[in-house]
């Protein structure tokens, strides 16, 4: 795995292992983005929570970017069905799939104090939702577009919500693929968010002691407040 130009970042007030990946759809480019969580995770089962927003899911997609694993649990969610403490009873690591991030905000979040002691991984939405402060879709700051509809996830306003307190920054994805660098941008800028990461597919950030690490084939590009405005770099 090598690491991509933006390096690592130290943080206070951080523990344990944390792998958010920006998306992606090369397999064996993302497995290899998942190997310190499977790590952390041992040869402990872990559980996959995949959201079906009324589609269906699909979970041969999502077992096989945990192929390493020891043993997979499938934990499906949907409208009504929230994750339950019995979902992960005794798993050695949760891994939160992707889809409609909103949906899997309202699903997975409420179990955030259990989820707080795991090795944890996410992708796109998993991802997303991993922060103090997420944000879950939306197009629109003030009646101004600042990112492609297409990437807004049904919402129209950029939505921020409470997520599992993973990170202390957002976390938004797909950010090179989506063209949603500016939605991280307009959120730090609005005061919505205090920082931000646009994450690009095929990346992910290696969150462990205090410590964020840029991995993969693309950036994720920190989004901050400046003297003059909003620094991304």
């Amino acid at each position: 795995m090598s690491d991509a130009a933006t390096g690592t970042t130290g943080m206070t007030g951080m523990t344990g292992l944390t792998v958010l990946v920006g998306g992606g759809r090369d397999e064996e480019q993302v497995r290899r983005l998942l190997t310190p969580f499977l790590e952390a995770a041992g040869t402990g089962e872990v559980a996959a929570v995949v959201v079906d927003d009324g589609e269906g899911v699909d979970l041969a997609r999502w077992r096989g970017l945990l192929a390493d694993a020891t043993g997979v649990r499938d934990v499906v969610l949907s409208a009504g069905r929230p994750l339950e403490p019995a979902d992960l009873d005794g798993v050695a690591g949760v891994f939160v799939a992707g889809g409609l991030t909103p949906l899997y905000a309202e699903l997975v979040v409420p179990q955030r104090d259990l989820l707080a002691t795991l090795p944890y991984a996410g992708f796109s939405a998993g991802a997303a939702i991993a922060s103090e402060r997420a944000i879950v879709g939306g197009f629109l700051v003030d009646g101004v577009a600042v990112c492609p509809e297409d990437a807004a996830e049904d919402l129209g306003d950029v939505t921020v919500v409470d997520g599992l307190g993973r990170v202390p920054f957002a976390v938004d994805v797909h950010a090179a693929q989506w063209g949603t660098l500016p939605r991280a941008v307009a959120a730090v800028g609005a005061g919505l968010v205090p920082e931000a990461r646009a994450v690009d597919e095929h990346t992910a950030l290696v969150v462990r002691d205090g410590q964020v690490q840029v991995v993969g084939a693309g950036q994720a590009l920190r989004v901050r407040p400046g003297p003059d405005g909003v620094v991304v770099g």
